[in-house]
């Protein structure tokens, strides 16, 4: 199998324009053809505490780079599988217009690209952006098929009103709940001091979540946790980057300690990517400038790309 390192130039991850992993930028998306339609939200006033999310996209696609060298594909020795060949066409639609100060202007752009991207038949994949851009890119959905959503998170987000705001980034998952097209919700590694009081709890039970703390979740393990998901149904996933300890993740506006490692993600993505028909993806609440390192930017970038290689892996298996 032949590689971009036998020919052309080295185009090394640090040189060129900086899209979602070196792919190629449609910024016009009624010409999307596509696999996977990568979608910025750089929106970050529905944050209630540390901003910065705003600057997610940017700093998941400079991460992507390093992922983005020229071979076919990303071989993985422990599953003896190649993931992302050239057969995966992947592009960068760029970012959601953002009305700064204006959450229904802006909401309704990232809910246009979502759109978008499922109109032309790919896997919508939205970098944030604070929690709250899950709102539009739920309401996106409206017409299709049920869905289910996987949240890997370290709050509830089941806030219904505050103060009279209903789409900030407390309130997705009870919006998400309250859309007939989404069929239940499995919220995972909830804990500790939440977002949410006890009455959003016994709200989000009643209305359809199963609730698990990181705790209660390797007490099952990651296949455990996937089989508690209703078999068969189309899984969209949130990814909160707070899900994960802040020893790995501290770029973040709301860290909790006592979060995810990387491998137990990691896994339970595979589960559901193996199990189940993925129609949607949000990665959210990197707010860069809380981690000088970089590492966190990393993390997001990384899980990701092999999110995306597991869904389509499966998908040619099947």
């Amino acid at each position: 199998m032949g590689h971009g390192y036998q020919g052309g130039r080295l185009d090394l991850p640090f040189t060129g324009i900086c899209t979602f992993a070196r792919k190629p930028h449609v910024p016009d998306w009624t010409a999307l053809d596509c696999d996977v339609a990568i979608l910025g939200a750089p929106f970050d006033a529905g944050t209630q505490w540390r901003a910065g999310a705003r600057f997610g996209p940017r700093a998941v696609r400079e991460a992507s780079t390093l992922f983005s060298f020229g071979h076919a594909g990303a071989y993985d020795h422990e599953d003896d599988a190649t993931y992302l060949g050239e057969d995966v066409r992947i592009v960068d639609m760029g970012d959601a217009d953002i009305v700064h100060t204006d959450t229904i202007k802006s909401h309704a752009n990232i809910r246009a690209g979502v759109e978008a991207a499922l109109a032309a038949g790919a896997l919508p994949v939205v970098i944030g952006g604070d929690h709250s851009v899950n709102i539009p890119c739920i309401e996106a959905f409206e017409g299709q098929a049920p869905l289910h959503i996987l949240q890997i998170d370290a709050h509830l987000d089941f806030v219904d009103e505050r103060h009279g705001v209903t789409r900030g980034h407390g309130n997705p998952m009870r919006r998400a709940a309250e859309k007939p097209v989404v069929s239940g919700l499995t919220q995972v590694g909830i804990r500790n001091v939440s977002s949410t009081a006890r009455e959003g709890y016994e709200d989000a039970r009643r209305m359809g979540s199963d609730i698990l703390s990181v705790r209660q979740a390797r007490r099952i393990g990651p296949g455990g946790v996937a089989a508690r998901i209703p078999q068969g149904v189309p899984v969209y996933i949130t990814l909160d980057i707070d899900a994960f300890c802040p020893s790995i993740a501290p770029g973040t506006g709301t860290p909790s300690h006592g979060g995810f490692l990387y491998y137990e993600v990691l896994e339970l993505l595979q589960h559901v990517a193996r199990a189940h028909p993925v129609v949607g993806i949000d990665l959210v609440e990197i707010a860069p400038d809380h981690d000088p390192a970089g590492s966190t930017a990393i993390l997001g970038a990384q899980v990701l790309m092999n999110l995306l290689g597991f869904i389509f892996h499966a998908r040619a298996t099947a």
